[in-house]
């Protein structure tokens, strides 16, 4: 199948889901992220979209910072850059609202030629009110503050106050509001209520409202949910019943913005999790407890249907953790996004395995030249260096995002990042059907010996099925070999034509050269040079062939 004609057909598919009740498409359609068969796409203009994502400091939302924002936007060769607006930034005294920044912003971003993803820092960013104005975070009768089990005040405020979520919700819809108004275009293609939502230090609020409702029925979405019969959250939950009734009423806060704002412009909204331990279980008073970590997601499901997917800011460096966060968090239920991860050089490698696993974005933090770094989280300092780690990967994905995000969205893509783990032996296996891709990670070109890794974990591969044995490659400092899934059927793998070339801007493949010889013999490599490959498979009946020179 061409890449033309496989353009063509998922369109259609898409154009079909997005069609709904209306007869005809608008001709700007608002983004929208839908599903089919368990698969997902962020379609923006009508067409799937491949968030290149990154995202600023926390404090760079003010117009005298966008000036040392753009430079490293360009050079990332990003297309999406997800920036805060916080509440106190827009409504500084109650009643009194300022969108001027977010004026500017949309107008910088499309002189820019970038899409924007909003966070909205409200009740909660990092789990605190920091960003409330200070007529709410001061006033904690009128805007009370959770109570621990001991009968404390907690620094968080209460997700029991109709209060703060009657004055964050008009808060948010007065957001909205303007950006309806102010961005036809849509320039903003998703927006995230409030950040890192949850708490640390407290399982839940103790408060004797909170308490009241502790002791109440569970609410039947969630009953129906995990297939349980009525009762209070203790004798339904046991001992998850003070954390699920925390992230319950978290989340139902939280929708219940959310609803409130896509009532004005219906744009794809996430909410994103400080994450628990990816193995194992840990105290819940230890991380943020009632925010969207992996095992409260079906909570979050019931509790929040406007929630479009939750998200995971993966800060850890280490390869078994991250992939499992992607496993977690990648479901047929929720769209696959990584909308923080850090920004120093060995994460850069994970945007292979987000985009190999279907995911609709990948964006590191902290990516600006405002002089703040969050290491140990991130770099040390972002150096041309580290910054060209990530923006080698955007460079060459930016010509073919929607190619790939069409080709995502039909379950045809893989990937994989160099692993750390001495158990992996510096070796990732793809399975693709018929075919078996193993990538390896520092090797001669030849690939005669072991695979010792990279001086530093940069290796990343991604694949993804264009037709009957054809594949697309792409990938930096990876060595990779294909060869037949079935190994008993007598037949040996041969590939049949590999061409190397680009994608230009209308998304077509432009062809620059056939590899042949000592460039595939051996299987292909892909060091620290951009190369894209489209690799046509076939076999035969006997033996394979060895090089001459091969010990293998």
């Amino acid at each position: 199948m061409t890449d033309r004609l496989f353009r063509g057909m998922t369109c259609l598919i898409a154009a079909g889901l997005l069609a709904g009740t209306a007869s005809a498409q608008p001709t700007n359609p608002v983004p929208a992220l839908v599903t089919r068969d368990g698969r997902h796409a962020l379609m923006v203009d009508g067409a799937p979209w491949l968030m290149l994502g990154a995202q600023v400091n926390n404090s760079s939302n003010y117009p005298a910072m966008l000036p040392q924002v753009w430079p490293t936007i360009r050079a990332m060769h990003a297309n999406t850059v997800e920036v805060p607006i916080a509440w106190e930034q827009v409504e500084r005294k109650e009643g009194q609202f300022d969108f001027s920044f977010l004026d500017q912003l949309l107008a910088e971003a499309r002189q820019n030629n970038v899409r924007l993803v909003i966070l909205w820092f409200a009740t909660w960013k990092n789990t605190s009110p920091n960003y409330a104005p200070s007529w709410v975070k001061l006033d904690n009768k009128r805007f009370p503050r959770m109570t621990n089990a001991k009968g404390e005040t907690h620094y968080a405020l209460s997700p029991h106050s109709h209060a703060t979520l009657e004055a964050d919700k008009r808060a948010f819809v007065k957001l909205m509001e303007h950006l309806k108004a102010a961005d036809p275009q849509n320039t903003v293609i998703m927006v995230q209520p409030e950040n890192e939502a949850g708490t640390y230090g407290s399982v839940r609020d103790f408060s004797p409202v909170a308490q009241k409702a502790f002791d109440g029925p569970v609410p039947q979405a969630l009953l129906t949910r995990f297939g349980k019969r009525p009762g209070n959250w203790k004798t339904v939950f046991g001992a998850d019943a003070d954390e699920y009734f925390h992230a319950w009423s978290v989340a139902h806060y939280i929708d219940e913005i959310a609803a409130a704002g896509k009532a004005v412009k219906p744009i794809p909204m996430y909410v994103n999790a400080a994450l628990a331990a990816a193995f194992g279980r840990q105290l819940a008073n230890s991380y943020a407890s009632g925010g969207p970590v992996h095992h409260v997601i079906d909570v979050y499901k019931a509790a929040a249907p406007s929630i479009d997917l939750v998200a995971p800011d993966i800060y850890a460096r280490d390869h078994g953790p991250y992939l499992e966060y992607l496993r977690l968090y990648g479901r047929p239920d929720n769209a696959l996004m990584v909308p923080e991860t850090g920004n120093a050089a060995e994460f850069a490698r994970y945007f292979y395995p987000v985009v190999g696993k279907g995911g609709i974005g990948f964006a590191p933090f902290g990516m600006d030249d405002t002089g703040y770094y969050n290491f140990p989280l991130g770099a040390r300092t972002l150096d041309a260096a580290t910054l060209d780690l990530f923006a080698r990967n955007y460079r060459m994905f930016a010509p073919m995002m929607r190619h790939w995000a069409r080709l995502a969205f039909a379950g045809k893509t893989w990937g994989v990042a160099e692993p750390t783990d001495p158990k992996a032996e510096h070796r990732q296996v793809m399975e693709l059907g018929k075919y078996r891709a193993t990538a390896t990670f520092g090797q001669y070109q030849f690939g005669v010996d072991k695979p010792t890794g990279n001086p530093q974990p940069t290796g990343g591969l991604a694949i993804a099925e264009i037709g009957p044995d054809e594949y697309l490659v792409a990938g930096f400092d990876t060595r990779v070999t294909f060869a037949l899934a079935d190994t008993k059927s007598g037949r040996s793998m041969l590939y049949d034509r590999i061409e190397e070339g680009h994608y230009d801007a209308q998304g077509d493949w432009v062809f620059d050269r056939v590899l042949n010889g000592d460039q595939t013999d051996y299987g292909l490599n892909f060091t620290g040079r951009p190369q894209v490959l489209h690799v046509k498979l076939g076999s035969y009946k006997g033996n394979p062939v060895i090089p001459v020179g091969n010990p293998n």
